[in-house]
């Protein structure tokens, strides 16, 4: 009887590795891509910053465009990260999220950014885009066949996600695996 226990529980083990085997096997890695920590801090309080700046008329191109806003709200810990990434030509990030929002500098070359909607966005050096972070599944690509790209990224995060900030996922349906 003890060996049929035995063999039970190595039988469920077996399974339910199968199983955490299947459920990953659609993410997609990185290649050609590194990516690295260049300094990091704790912001222990809050944060509840607002900035309106009231710019001249027709600065932005129509007179109902005359106040800039920025907004950074938090509550409870937070971890502020630059980071540092560079692709190979042909190099990717694979498919991924963050648990928090990322302000990313185009440094050298060029970088397409896919969403879940598959269309593609390029930014060059000198060029700045938006990771939302949350739910926000994206790929980020060097499609150059010889010349390398880098960023430069300013993330907020979580204290209590500081050891997890990117998650692999799987490619979005109807989206081909970039």
């Amino acid at each position: 009887m003890r060996t049929s226990w035995k063999w039970m529980r190595v039988i469920g083990w077996l399974a339910m590795g199968a199983l955490l085997f299947v459920g990953s096997a659609g993410a997609t890695g990185q290649a050609g891509f590194t990516g690295s920590t260049y300094a990091s801090g704790l912001l222990e309080d809050d944060v509840d910053v607002l900035n309106r700046i009231i710019l001249p008329e027709g600065v932005a191109g129509s007179a109902q465009a005359n106040l800039w806003l920025s907004l950074q709200k938090t509550r409870g810990p937070s971890v502020l990260f630059v980071q540092t990434n560079t692709w190979e030509p042909g190099g990717t990030t694979g498919w991924h999220t963050h648990p928090g929002h990322s302000l990313i500098i185009v440094t050298q070359g060029t970088i397409t950014a896919y969403d879940a909607d598959c269309t593609p966005r390029t930014y060059s050096a000198g060029q700045v885009f938006v990771d939302q972070g949350g739910d926000h599944v994206h790929v980020l690509r060097n499609e150059s066949t010889a010349e390398k790209a880098a960023t430069v990224a300013v993330q907020l995060v979580p204290a209590s996600e500081r050891n997890r900030r990117r998650g692999d996922a799987n490619a979005p349906p109807g989206c081909p695996i970039l």
